[in-house]
């Protein structure tokens, strides 16, 4: 008699059965070793129970490759760690600001631009080769949270307004070419229809399947410092009011670490599995500083 699958809880309260592939995968795109996500699976495995969440299976997962490698844990942990970089969402601002920066562009955030009804802040404006891109972003804090059509139409709204304030005006120096959305979680089905058949373009945890939020992350190397695991949540936070947020950062900053009240052992440890985690890492080609414009 075939054996029924265990049935898991996903973050939204959905049920789906439990797939062995997917946690190897996931295990694996963090640079485990086959042996070691097997190994990994067969010790998950006899704990494993009808209604299991995710949570709880990512939660046990992530410790015992944290046992084993704390920078590819790191890695494994990048997801939970963009959702630390809360509560509010400037600091996911900042960092969507400096990934594109590695990708070339010029950024500022917190931009002021005047529309035909009323004034936008812009989160991030992002520029190269004369083009000028107006990049919303959505930070959620919650796993199972998704962004729905209302988000893309929101976007689309505050788009058109500066689109018509700026051809009624021609003389103005700033004109956005195209309007971005980028969430750190999942977009429903109707926000991509509508996103895509209005023109935006969308960029989320996993969408599109080539230049998702991930997959961008994890290309060019650029990980938040909110990954390691070798800091407290509490020293992470720190060092994101002192404007570190990319690991690169804190490799050229060690000194900040010291000023945290860290020992000298821990300051090691903790730039060993940074320098790990960021070892492909390429210097960014945009502007290496973020400033607030008013236009």
């Amino acid at each position: 008699m075939k054996k029924s699958p265990l049935i898991i809880t996903k973050a939204s309260g959905e049920f789906e059965p439990f797939s062995e592939h997917k946690l190897l995968e996931s295990l694996l795109k963090s640079g485990a070793a086959k042996e070691i996500a097997q190994s990994i699976l067969d010790e998950l495995k006899p704990r494993m129970h009808t209604g299991i969440s995710t949570r709880k299976i990512y939660k046990w997962a992530f410790a015992l490759l944290k046992e084993r490698s704390r920078h590819l844990a790191a890695k494994y942990h990048l997801k939970s760690a963009i959702m630390e970089l809360g509560p509010s969402g400037f600091p996911f601002e900042q960092f969507i600001a400096r990934l594109l920066q590695y990708m070339g562009y010029e950024t500022k955030t917190g931009v002021i631009v005047k529309g035909k009804c009323v004034n936008h802040e812009v989160d991030v404006v992002a520029q190269k080769a004369d083009h000028s891109f107006m990049v919303e972003c959505k930070y959620h804090n919650h796993a199972g949270t998704v962004s729905d059509v209302k988000i893309p139409l929101y976007i689309r709204a505050r788009f058109q307004d500066l689109e018509e304030a700026w051809i009624s005006l021609p003389g103005k120096k700033l004109r956005f070419e195209q309007g971005w959305l980028v969430t750190n979680t999942r977009f429903t089905g109707d926000a991509i229809t509508y996103g895509n058949c209005a023109g935006l373009r969308l960029m989320g945890w996993d969408y599109p399947a080539k230049g998702s939020l991930k997959n961008l992350i994890d290309e060019l190397g650029v990980y938040p410092v909110t990954c390691l695991t070798t800091l407290k949540k509490s020293e992470k936070m720190e060092l994101l009011v002192k404007n570190i947020v990319l690991c690169p950062e804190l490799n050229e900053r060690m000194n900040v670490l010291q000023e945290l009240g860290l020992s000298e052992s821990r300051v090691r440890s903790v730039m060993s599995e940074s320098a790990q985690l960021c070892s492909r890492t390429i210097r960014p080609t945009g502007n290496g500083g973020l400033t607030a414009e008013r236009s």
